[in-house]
């Protein structure tokens, strides 16, 4: 029954403190900065939003139940095998992304100019068109510790149709 409109939504949430570094891992896209994030894989909160999105349209869970943070093989770890192993979950199913919209919280860095290498990297992962991935940045307007420059989150919606 819940399969009979052929769509399935998701949403997801990823936040991480700043840290030491000189850049973060957004989308795939390594973004220089002057802080890193703290983080068991690499942190990257665009891909980790998404993921949790698309493990939620299946119902399968988060993030941290496929890659807990507890296992040391995801120590450092390149979020986009992330984003691959839960497109492979999707397929394996039945399902396809039909599309992807990632919002990223934070002051800085900006987003705006590596927006376009980010969405050329989430639709390679996921074997879609870059149309049909839309990813952008808000603040929020310097309240809360986004706002204080103590971290940076990430939302994403997925929608998943029957392949």
């Amino acid at each position: 029954m819940s399969d009979s409109l052929n769509i399935r939504i998701g949403q997801g949430f990823d936040v991480h403190a700043f840290g030491d570094g000189d850049h973060v891992m957004l989308g795939g896209v390594r973004v220089p900065h002057e802080r890193g994030v703290l983080a068991h894989s690499d942190g990257d909160v665009v891909l980790h939003a998404l993921c949790d999105a698309m493990l939620g349209a299946l119902a399968l869970g988060d993030i941290g139940l496929h890659f807990p943070p507890s296992d040391d093989h995801w120590k450092g770890a390149d979020s986009r095998a992330f984003v691959r192993h839960c497109n492979a979950l999707i397929g394996e199913r039945g399902w396809r992304v039909g599309n992807a919209d990632v919002t990223v919280i934070c002051e800085r860095p900006k987003v705006g100019p590596h927006a376009g290498e980010m969405r050329a990297c989430v639709a390679e992962d996921l074997g879609i068109d870059t149309d049909a991935i839309s990813i952008k940045a808000t603040t929020t307007e310097k309240l809360g510790f986004t706002g204080r420059g103590e971290g940076i989150a990430a939302q994403a919606v997925v929608l998943l149709v029957k392949a």
